[in-house]
């Protein structure tokens, strides 16, 4: 019986400074949330009524676009019609939540022709010249015209044709001498010079518009696009492609494969045959991120996109294909950014918190109850070092736990949780001492009952926390997630590590009669019950 009682207290220090020290060695520590690592929060709101599915369908492109991005743990939910998106860590705000919540619609356009930048017509403005005769100075006077209010933004005007400047097969076979090899054609065409951009919000699927690009990816300023090409029934969106992933290729580079979803695969050959040996613009709300080159008239509801990549620019380009658009409009309501700084002082002032109140639970049970109070200590310390682990390691895989300020309440209130199981057990030791009976006889007989008595609170601390998660979102979670591991670790303790190790105690009168720290002492026994 000693033996076996021995044995659970070793097994369960084992298993809790091992999982401990396996965390360390592997170099986890906890993934800090919002609030102590400082990051970002967005709340969005949508522009029109939108239903659940949406809102959820919503939240899963953001969160698969944070992923992408290298975001670690972001978290990103609903509360009621908002979508909360939090991102703890992040420090480019405007370019992560640029990339996470842009909204607009990606589609695929033809390549009309290049344009460069655009360049305003030079101004009319008329200069007089008047000369003083007599000091034989020249003073320059000039007419400034007069600041016209502000008006509404112009109607839609379609930019000119191309004219010779136009995208063709014959234009890159003469100009390549092969039909497959990429080639920005005869060159952009001078009279788009100083027609402005097409704006974002006249960026129509029906119109020919002009549209500026990501110059680090294509290599062009401007392009003008026909129409969204389109089948009859839908047009040619993101909604049509299945996947899309960054490749290294040895003898290419930096790729990017894409997959069509099987209903769309012969629409999508139906636009390459039509552009076959001709750009085809991938449009993202009025940018241009790519033009690639149509080299096959089939694709077979698979492909690929090169271009001399960089990683960032295939990752990047792969990342817009694979979630390039959010089926409903969204407004950005609030905006917050916490800084590292202020992290770091919620985090120390957390911490604080919670050891002084460790330190004041240990002191005072040592206190009041002598040797008995050494087992709350160690109790104690061995769950911490298991909660930690646990914490670590959910934070290190795909689980993504997070370690917020809620969190840390959540871990200091179950320590006065873990408290009371250790309290009812030994007050109860002391009415079977009361009731005249020896400490080794009290040490298993008052367990039995107490232990009915801590999973009956516990499993009302477990339920308040299992509402709490199912319930509430954001910080509220951490706090009940926090909670509800903290009870099932005590009950699971209390009866593998506390009744084990307080029986051997009891049955050991150098720990029963000690003077000063003995077990009858903290449970006002006379020395004899040890006997």
């Amino acid at each position: 019986m000693r033996r076996d009682l021995l044995l659970s207290v070793v097994l369960v220090c084992l298993i809790c400074f091992g999982a401990l020290g396996g965390v360390i060695v592997a170099g986890w520590s906890p993934k800090l949330g919002l609030d102590l690592e400082g990051g970002l929060s967005v709340v969005f709101t949508p522009a029109q009524k939108a239903t659940p599915a949406q809102l959820q369908t919503v939240v899963a492109i953001m969160q698969l676009r944070a992923s992408g991005i290298g975001v670690s743990s972001p978290n990103i939910g609903t509360q009621g019609n908002n979508i909360v998106v939090q991102l703890p860590g992040v420090k480019n705000f405007s370019k992560v939540i640029g990339e996470i919540g842009n909204t607009a619609q990606l589609s695929f356009r033809p390549v009309l022709c290049a344009a460069n930048a655009y360049t305003p017509a030079p101004s009319k403005t008329k200069t007089t010249t008047t000369t003083t005769v007599p000091k034989k100075a020249t003073t320059t006077t000039t007419t400034v015209p007069k600041t016209k209010k502000k008006t509404k933004a112009a109607a839609y005007t379609k930019p000119p044709a191309c004219g010779a400047y136009l995208f063709t097969t014959a234009t890159y076979v003469a100009a390549t001498g092969s039909a497959g090899a990429y080639n920005p054609g005869p060159g952009p065409d001078p009279a788009l010079t100083s027609v402005p951009s097409t704006p974002p919000r006249q960026d129509k699927a029906s119109r020919t518009v002009l549209l500026p690009t990501n110059v680090s990816a294509t290599g062009v300023p401007r392009y003008e696009l026909g129409p969204t090409a389109y089948d009859g029934k839908v047009p040619a969106t993101g909604e049509i492609l299945a996947s899309a992933g960054a490749e290294y290729s040895t003898t290419q580079g930096w790729v990017v494969n894409f997959g069509i979803k099987s209903q769309y695969s012969a629409f999508f050959d139906t636009i390459a045959h039509a552009n076959y040996h001709l750009p085809l613009a991938i449009d993202l709300g009025g940018l241009v991120e790519s033009a690639p080159l149509i080299e096959a008239q089939s694709f077979g509801g698979s492909g690929q996109i090169s271009g001399n990549f960089t990683q960032a620019q295939a990752q990047g380009l792969a990342l817009i294909l694979k979630y390039g658009q959010i089926p409903i409009a969204l407004n950005t309501s609030t905006y917050t950014t916490v800084s590292p700084t202020l992290g770091k002082r919620s985090l120390q002032a957390g911490l604080l918190a919670g050891l002084l109140g460790l330190l004041l639970v240990m002191g005072y049970t040592i206190f009041y109850y002598r040797a008995l109070g050494v087992v709350v200590v160690l109790g104690l310390v061995s769950t911490g070092a298991l909660i930690y682990a646990i914490i670590c390691l959910l934070g290190a895989t795909s689980a993504g736990l997070t370690l917020d300020l809620s969190g840390m309440t959540g871990l200091i209130v179950s320590v006065g949780i873990t408290v009371d199981s250790y309290v009812v057990y030994f007050e109860r030791l002391k009415d079977e001492v009361r009731a005249g009976r020896s400490i080794r006889s009290s040490v298993d007989r008052g367990f039995k009952s107490a232990y009915r008595t801590i999973v009956s609170a516990d499993a009302v601390s477990f339920l308040g926390a299992l509402v709490l998660w199912i319930l509430s979102i954001g910080a509220v979670r951490g706090f009940a997630f926090m909670l509800g591991l903290s009870t099932l670790i005590d009950v699971l303790t209390a009866y593998t590590f506390t009744r084990p190790l307080v029986i051997l105690l009891g049955r050991n009168r150098i720990f029963t009669d000690a003077r000063i720290f003995g077990v009858a002492r903290g449970l006002a026994a006379p020395s004899e019950a040890g006997l």
